[in-house]
C-alpha cells in the first residue's frame, strides 16, 4: 500500500528528468552552485518545482549544504538536493569556491546537452571537450515536477540526500549511463535523463525505509502502519464519502487516536488531507483529458459542478476552466 500511495503522487506530480552538464575538474576544486530559484526560470521555463543532483563519475569529493555537515562523495555516488538548495561541490570543503555565474547559465541554455565544462583551475574554466586526464569528473542534472495544487512530497524530504554507490542498481545504472555520456555513446544522454527519475524513486524508497523514530511528515505517515493503509484508500478512491469513522476504522484505531496521529505526523486533520488530494486528481483530469468539468467533479467525490467548482477555487485559487486553460496552454 505504502508503494502504491508513493507511485501515486510521483505519477500525479510529472518527475522529469534532464542533464545538462558534466564538469571536469583537476585535483583541487571547488564549485558553488547558488540556489536553484536564482537558475529555475532560466533551466526549466514551465516547471513548477526543479530540483538538482549530481554523480560523481571519477574522483572523490565533498557536497556541502549550509548548516549542515559535509558529505564526502566517492566515485558512482550521487547526492540530490530536493529543495533547490545552494550548495557546494568540493575537493576540500574549506577552499574557496568558484560560483556559477546565472548569466553563464543563460546564454548556455540552449546548447546541445550535456554541457561539457572544464575547469583548468580554481578560477579559470572553459565550455569545451573534457580532456582525458581530468582527476575529478561531475555529471549534473536536474528533475523538475509539479508544486501544485497538491504535492505533499516536497515539504517530507531533506535538504540534501546522499546515495552511496554501494551496489543497488538505479545508483549503478546512474553511475554507468554517466560514464557513457562522457565517452559520448549515441543515445546515453536520454537514457540518463530516465535513469535519474528511477534513481530518484529509489532514493525515496530508500529513505523511506531509514526514516528515524520519531519523524514526522507526509512520509512518516505513509511508513505508519495504521495511518498508511488510510492514505492508501484515499489515493485508491477519492470519490468515495469518507468519513473520519470510516478511514479510523480502517486504520484499526479510535476515531480520537486516528485525528491526533494524523495530525501529528502529516500536519493536518485527515479531511482537510482529503480535499487537497481530491483537488490533485482533479487537476490531473482537468490538464490530461477533455472530460466537462461536471464529470471531473463528479469523478472526484463532488455532486454538483458547483460544489466541486468551490472547493477547487477555494484550494487552488482559481476556477476549474480557468486552471484548464492556463495549463493545457502551458
Amino acid at each position: 500500500m505504502q508503494t502504491d500511495t508513493l507511485s501515486d503522487v510521483l505519477r500525479s506530480v510529472r518527475l522529469r528528468g534532464a542533464v545538462f552538464y558534466q564538469l571536469s575538474l583537476p585535483a583541487d576544486w571547488s564549485v558553488e552552485a547558488p540556489p536553484l530559484r536564482d537558475l529555475a526560470g532560466l533551466l526549466f521555463p514551465d516547471a513548477e518545482h526543479v530540483m538538482e543532483y549530481h554523480v560523481l563519475t571519477h574522483g572523490a569529493g565533498w557536497a556541502s549544504v549550509a548548516g549542515l555537515a559535509p558529505v564526502r562523495l566517492l566515485p558512482g555516488d550521487t547526492v540530490i538536493l530536493p529543495h533547490g538548495d545552494g550548495h557546494v561541490l568540493s575537493s576540500d570543503p574549506a577552499q574557496r569556491p568558484a560560483r556559477v555565474d546565472p548569466a553563464w547559465v543563460a546564454a548556455t541554455r540552449d546548447a546541445p546537452r550535456p554541457i561539457p565544462i572544464v575547469f583548468h583551475s580554481q578560477y579559470e574554466i572553459t565550455w569545451g571537450e573534457a580532456p582525458d586526464n581530468a582527476e575529478n569528473r561531475l555529471t549534473c542534472g536536474f528533475l523538475s515536477c509539479d508544486r501544485h495544487p497538491f504535492n505533499p512530497l516536497l515539504d517530507a524530504l531533506p535538504r540534501l540526500l546522499h546515495l552511496p554507490a554501494g551496489g543497488a542498481s538505479a545508483r549503478t545504472d546512474l553511475h554507468t549511463l554517466a560514464v557513457r555520456v562522457e565517452r559520448g555513446e549515441p543515445g546515453a544522454a536520454a537514457l540518463l535523463e530516465r535513469a535519474s527519475e528511477t534513481m530518484f524513486i529509489d532514493a525515496l524508497r530508500r529513505y523511506l525505509e531509514q526514516l528515524p523514530a520519531g519523524s514526522t511528515g507526509w512520509l512518516a505517515g505513509l511508513r505508519d502502519p495504521q495511518l498508511g493503509r488510510a492514505l492508501a484508500l484515499i489515493h485508491r478512491a477519492p470519490a468515495r464519502p469518507w468519513t473520519i469513522d470510516d478511514l479510523a476504522r480502517a486504520a484499526a484505531l479510535s476515531r480520537s487516536v486516528f485525528c491526533a496521529r494524523f495530525l501529528r505526523l502529516l500536519g493536518q486533520p485527515p479531511m482537510q488531507y482529503l480535499a487537497r488530494w481530491r483537488m490533485e486528481a482533479a487537476a490531473g483530469l482537468l490538464r490530461d483529458s477533455r472530460a466537462p468539468v461536471a464529470s471531473v467533479a463528479l469523478e472526484v467525490g463532488y455532486e454538483s459542478e458547483a460544489a466541486f467548482a468551490r472547493a477547487f477555487k477555494r484550494e487552488v485559487g482559481t476556477s476549474p476552466a480557468r486552471w484548464r486553460r492556463e495549463h493545457v496552454s502551458a
